[in-house]
């Protein structure tokens, strides 16, 4: 089964996704932020895809969906990539299995 929820942020008003659980082929996602288009975005992992792509088995090597930068980092759940301030869930939430 998994989720997602929208986080906003309360400085700036920035929104976004975080998709947690595992997706319909077993693989996982997470959450990351880049520093570079100060973004945040999932990160598909594990799962029946890593038996074929290896690299697909960490974050390691992963590049930004949005701009290409290999400076990807796991998100904290907390902090804003933009301004840097707090991000608060907004209580939106979709479950799926």
């Amino acid at each position: 089964m998994a989720w997602k929820r929208q986080y906003r942020c309360l400085s700036c008003g920035y929104e976004t996704w975080s998709y947690e659980g595992r997706g319909l082929f077993r693989q996982e996602i997470t959450t990351v932020t880049c520093p570079d288009c100060r973004s945040i975005q999932p990160l598909v992992m594990g799962g029946i895809i890593a038996d074929v792509a290896p690299s697909f088995r960490s974050e390691v090597g992963r590049l930004c969906l949005h701009c290409g930068s290999p400076n990807i980092r796991h998100w904290d759940m907390k902090t804003c990539p933009r301004c840097h301030g707090q991000m608060e869930k907004t209580g939106v939430e979709e479950f799926w299995t």
